[in-house]
């Protein structure tokens, strides 16, 4: 396995991500020009979602034109109300016969403590799709732009700036890639090492000291990976699933009753792959994510990044 350098979504090809920010918040979208079968895997027990019903293989449509992942929590959902007014300007969407309908699966984190209320709107998801390219940029952007982790002593005490990272792995002809959202509840950790996540200032609190107590329902990790191998939607269902892997390998505790976590897979190409190739790649595509996440994090005021703390520096 190779792992991409400054690897990002848009190397499994046939999609663009773009990124608007406003209030502290923001909204990254996947806009799906080629393939696009999808599936979705929702783990975390406090989850804000859109259209992840229709991805269930038993489902009648068969491929998505968008992904929207959004800040603001529940409000942020009218974000893709948004994504689909342009993509439906644009001639994208599924073809009903009485029109074309953009399917744009969406999924929220829990961002108002940072931001004071503020809440994607509409607009802001058209904006998003207005700037999609092959986009690289990572940390406080889109999404990620109100992200934070480690909320175990609540959402204003040691916790450290959050944001939104992006991977991409390959073997042989295979490419698995992420954009990840980390905004857990939990630590973020790089194998063994800690690297991020509910601290004093004189270092990082003990993860087992409060792996078993509720910080509110505050947090949510979300993301998308995508791979040129030609996917069904029962197999993208399990690339989904196999993502999460990534996340309980970098974030801990994960899919908790205070997150949502949820894990979208698109496939965008023809390459022929075991499935089970496909899932190996995309748990590690996910881990990279995450960590790339948080040490592109920049921080806010009362919010430290990895950069602001020496302990954590010494993790990088």
């Amino acid at each position: 396995m190779e792992i991409l350098e400054n690897g990002a979504l848009t190397d499994a090809g046939g999609l663009r991500l773009g990124h608007a920010s406003e209030g502290g918040t923001g909204v990254t979208v996947a806009v799906i020009d080629t393939g696009g079968t999808a599936g979705v895997d929702v783990r975390g027990s406090a989850p804000g979602t859109r259209e992840t019903d229709l991805l269930d293989p038993t489902a009648a449509v068969q491929q998505v034109t968008a992904i929207v992942l959004t800040g603001g929590s529940a409000f942020g959902l009218a974000a893709a109300d948004g994504v689909m007014a342009e993509l439906e300007s644009a001639g994208r969407g599924l073809d009903t016969g009485f029109g074309l309908v953009p399917i744009v699966p969406a999924a929220v984190i829990f961002d108002l403590p940072v931001t004071g209320g503020a809440r994607p709107s509409p607009d802001l998801g058209r904006r998003a799709v207005q700037s999609a390219a092959d986009d690289r940029s990572r940390g406080n952007v889109g999404a990620g732009t109100g992200a934070t982790i480690g909320k175990h002593l609540g959402p204003t005490g040691g916790v450290m700036k959050g944001g939104l990272g992006q991977a991409a792995v390959r073997s042989g002809t295979i490419v698995v890639s992420a954009a990840v959202v980390v905004n857990a509840l939990g630590d973020i950790y790089d194998g063994a090492e800690k690297i991020a996540g509910t601290h004093s200032e004189s270092g990082f609190l003990p993860t087992e000291m409060y792996a078993g107590t509720s910080g509110g329902l505050t947090n949510t990790t979300i993301g998308i990976v995508a791979t040129n191998a030609a996917l069904t939607k029962p197999q993208a269902t399990k690339v989904a699933s196999s993502a999460h892997d990534g996340l309980a390998r970098s974030i801990r505790p994960v899919h908790t009753m205070d997150d949502g976590d949820t894990i979208f897979a698109v496939s965008t190409g023809t390459v022929q792959a075991h499935t089970n190739a496909v899932c190996f790649l995309a748990a590690e595509a996910a881990r990279l994510a995450v960590l790339d996440g948080v040490r592109s994090a920049t921080s806010l005021p009362g919010i430290p990044a990895i950069a602001d703390l020496p302990f954590a520096q010494r993790s990088r």
